[in-house]
C-alpha cells in the first residue's frame, strides 16, 4: 500500500499536539544503506541504480518513505558520513542523474525520498576545511580552532586544547601543522567539526539544503544534528580549553572525557534549529524533517518536536538503544531487561503525548539486528516468532516506525569471528584502543562486545535470494561484496519470503497496512500495563471508545497474562477481535482465553 493508497486520518484526530493529521502520522520509514542494499554495476559496493531497480519490492512492502544514508561525494572513512561535496554524488553510488531518475521513480510509486544529511561535521577533504586551514582565509573560522595548551609542544600528546575523547577512539583533537592549530572533531579526525556559531556556515549549509528541496528530495533525516550547538564561555573558549570558565569533566577508563555534556543540545539549539525551518522549509508542503539526537532527554524531545515551536517533525532518541551495556560502555552488553526497556519507552511515549511526537525503531545502520540482540536467533522457529514479536512490539506504539533494510526479512547478526572480517571504522578503533592501548578489555571479551554491538552486524549485504551473493551482486561478479554476505542468506531472503503467508515480510507487510488503515493505531492513546512483568510487554492503545491491548511475549517460554491484561480480556474474544497475531487468530484466542501467552507469542485485539 503506498502512500497514495493510505486512508487519512480525520481532521479531528490530533496526532502532534497543535497540528491535525500531518501526512506522516500514519506513514512508515524504511531505510536503506546503500553501500549494502544492491549492486547493480558487479563492483561489489551497492548504488542508486540498485536502488531504483527494488522500488517495486518496497512499494509492495507498503512504506511511505525511503531514507537514504549518505550518498554524496565522500573520501568513505565513514562510509559516507564524512562528505566532500554536498552537491554531487560520489562515483561508488553513481551520478546526479541516477539521483534523479531514483527521485522520479520513487515520486512514481507514491514513496517519498528523505536524504541523510550530515551537518554537525564534514570531511576533512571538503573544500571548505581545505581553506579553512588559511588562517586569513574567508573560510579560516568554519571549523573549530584551538591553540595547543601553553607550555606545551604543539602536536605531541598533551598538548591538546582540552581532554574531550573522540567517539572513535582517541582525542577529539587533530593538530594541522598546516594553520599551526588543532580542530575539533567529535568522531573520527577526517570528519572536522563545523562552526554553526559562524552564521556563513549556516547560510552555506540552508543554501545546500534548499537546493537538494529544490532538485525534489522530500526531507532529511540529520545525523547528530543536535550536536551543532557546543557550550562556550563569554570569551567563545569550550570547556576545559586553558583559561576557560567553565569546567572540563574527569577523565575515562581510556584517558579522555566525553563531550557529549558540552557539545550535545547546547545553548542556541533551539534557535539555529527555527532558523533551518524558516530559512528552508517555510512555504513547503509535504517535507519531512527527522533529526538524530544524542544528548536529548525526552522533554526536550517534546519541545523541539512540537510543531508550534517550528523545529523538526520527530527525533531519534537514543536511551533504549544505549542502556543494555554494563557500566555504560557499549562493548560490555548485557541481557535485556525488559522493565527497564518499557519504563524508557513509557517515558518517551508520556513525553509527547500532548505535544510533538516520537520516532519507532530498535534497528538502523549503528545498532546490531534486533531478532539477535532481544529475540532469539539459535533456531529458524524461534528467529521467525522473535522478529514478529519485536516487529509487533515496536509498530503498536504512537509514532512513526522505522524499518532498517532486512529487519522485515528478520535478518541476523553476522557473528563474524575475526578482527579482519570487520570494515566499521568505530569497532576496529575501539578494539585498538580497549585492547591495545589503554589496556581496559580483553581481547575475548573485546570480540564478543563488537560481535554483539558492533555495526557492522546491520551493514552486511541485503539478502534477496540464496545465490552466492545473495543477490546483492551477480554471483559471478569478478569482485566480491565489500563485506561479507551472512552465511545464513540460504535460509533467510526475500525471494524466500515475499509469497510465504508465515514469513516475517508478510507479517510486517500486515503491519505496515495496519497503520495505515487503522486510526486507532495511528494515532491513538497509550498507556503501559503491568511495567515490573518480567516477560510480556503489554500496553493499550485508546481512541474514541475504541481500545486495543497489546500483549507481547518477549521470551522463548510460555508464560501468564499479565493479571491487569488479564483483566480486560475476562469475558473472552473471537477471532475478528484479533487485529493481529505472531502465531494465528485462532491460537491467540486460546491463549487469552487460558490467561497466557506462548513462546515470542503477541497480540493485539480490540477490547
Amino acid at each position: 500500500m503506498t502512500t497514495a493508497q493510505r486512508v487519512v486520518l480525520p481532521d479531528s484526530v490530533r496526532t502532534n499536539g497543535t497540528t491535525p493529521n500531518p501526512w506522516w502520522s500514519n506513514a512508515v520509514v524504511y531505510q536503506v544503506y546503500p553501500r549494502s542494499f544492491q549492486d547493480s554495476n558487479g563492483d561489489g559496493i551497492g548504488d542508486l541504480k540498485g536502488i531504483t531497480s527494488r522500488l517495486d519490492y518496497l512499494a509492495d512492502l507498503g512504506v511511505d518513505v525511503l531514507w537514504l544514508s549518505p550518498v554524496y561525494r565522500s573520501p568513505q572513512d565513514d562510509n559516507g558520513y564524512d562528505i566532500s561535496d554536498y552537491q554531487d554524488i560520489d562515483p561508488l553510488f553513481g551520478t546526479l542523474e541516477d539521483m534523479d531518475e531514483l527521485l522520479a521513480e520513487a515520486h512514481k510509486r507514491g514513496l517519498k525520498i528523505v536524504m541523510d544529511l550530515v551537518v554537525n561535521h564534514t570531511s576533512d577533504e571538503h573544500a571548505w576545511f581545505e581553506a579553512s586551514k588559511d588562517k586569513s582565509d574567508p573560510h579560516a573560522d568554519w571549523y573549530w580552532w584551538r591553540p595547543a595548551r601553553p607550555g606545551t609542544t604543539p602536536g605531541e600528546p598533551g598538548a591538546e586544547p582540552n581532554r574531550w575523547g573522540s567517539y572513535f577512539g582517541g582525542s577529539a583533537w587533530e593538530y594541522c601543522p598546516e594553520r599551526g592549530k588543532y580542530y575539533l572533531h567529535q568522531f573520527s579526525k577526517k570528519q572536522p567539526d563545523l562552526n554553526w556559531e559562524n552564521p556563513a556556515v549556516r547560510r552555506a549549509v540552508y543554501d545546500m539544503m534548499n537546493w537538494w528541496l529544490d532538485r525534489g528530495v522530500d526531507g532529511f533525516r540529520m545525523d547528530v544534528i543536535t550536536l551543532i550547538s557546543k557550550r562556550i564561555d563569554s570569551a567563545g573558549r569550550l570547556p576545559g580549553e586553558y583559561g576557560s570558565e567553565l569546567e572540563d569533566l574527569p577523565v575515562g577508563e581510556e584517558g579522555y572525557s566525553n563531550p557529549n555534556p558540552f557539545c550535545a543540545d547546547g545553548p542556541r539549539q533551539d534557535e539555529f534549529l527555527a532558523e533551518m525551518r524558516r530559512e528552508v522549509f517555510a512555504g513547503r508542503e509535504g517535507f519531512l524533517t527527522v533529526g538524530e539526537a544524542p544528548g536529548i532527554t525526552v522533554q526536550r524531545n517534546e519541545h523541539i518536536t512540537n510543531p508550534a515551536n517550528g523545529e523538526l517533525d520527530m527525533l531519534f532518541l537514543f536511551e533504549h538503544v544505549d542502556f543494555d551495556c554494563e557500566d555504560n560502555v557499549k562493548w560490555k552488553p548485557l541481557p535485556l531487561d525488559l522493565p527497564q526497556l518499557k519504563r524508557i519507552f513509557a517515558k518517551q511515549q508520556s513525553a509527547v503525548k500532548n505535544a510533538g511526537w516520537a520516532s519507532l525503531f530498535t534497528g538502523n545502520h549503528d545498532q546490531p539486528r534486533v531478532v539477535s540482540r532481544w529475540g532469539d536467533d539459535s533456531t529458524e522457529g524461534s528467529r521467525v516468532r522473535s522478529a514478529k514479536a519485536l516487529g509487533l512490539m515496536l509498530h503498536m506504539h504512537r509514532g512513526t516506525p522505522y524499518v532498517y533494510q532486512g529487519e522485515e526479512l528478520g535478518m541476523t547478526d553476522v557473528h563474524f569471528t575475526r578482527l579482519d572480517q570487520y570494515r566499521d571504522l568505530e569497532s576496529l578503533n575501539a578494539y585498538r584502543q580497549r585492547v591495545e592501548e589503554a589496556k581496559v578489555q580483553s581481547a575475548e571479551s573485546m570480540m564478543a562486545g563488537i560481535a554483539a554491538r558492533g555495526r557492522d552486524n546491520a551493514r552486511t549485504p541485503m539478502q534477496w535470494d540464496g545465490s552466492a551473493y545473495a543477490g546483492f551482486t551477480a554471483p559471478d561478479a569478478a569482485v566480491e561484496p565489500w563485506i561479507s554476505v551472512n552465511r545464513n542468506h540460504t535460509q533467510i531472503n526475500a525471494a524466500g519470503e515475499f509469497d510465504d503467508p508465515d514469513s516475517v515480510y508478510t507479517f510486517y507487510k500486515r503491519l505496515i497496512a495496519i497503520r495505515h488503515e487503522n486510526a486507532l493505531v495511528a494515532a491513538g492513546d497509550w498507556q503501559l500495563i503491568d511495567a515490573d512483568d518480567q516477560y510480556v510487554y503489554a500496553f493499550t492503545r485508546t481512541l474514541g471508545g475504541e481500545k486495543l491491548l497489546v500483549a507481547v511475549n518477549l521470551s522463548g517460554r510460555t508464560v501468564d497474562l499479565p493479571r491487569d491484561a488479564a483483566e480486560l480480556v475476562q469475558h473472552g474474544v473471537t477471532e475478528p477481535d484479533i487485529v493481529i497475531s505472531t502465531y494465528d487468530a485462532s491460537h491467540a484466542v486460546v491463549s487469552l482465553a487460558n490467561r497466557e501467552l506462548g513462546p515470542w507469542e503477541g497480540a493485539a485485539v480490540r477490547v
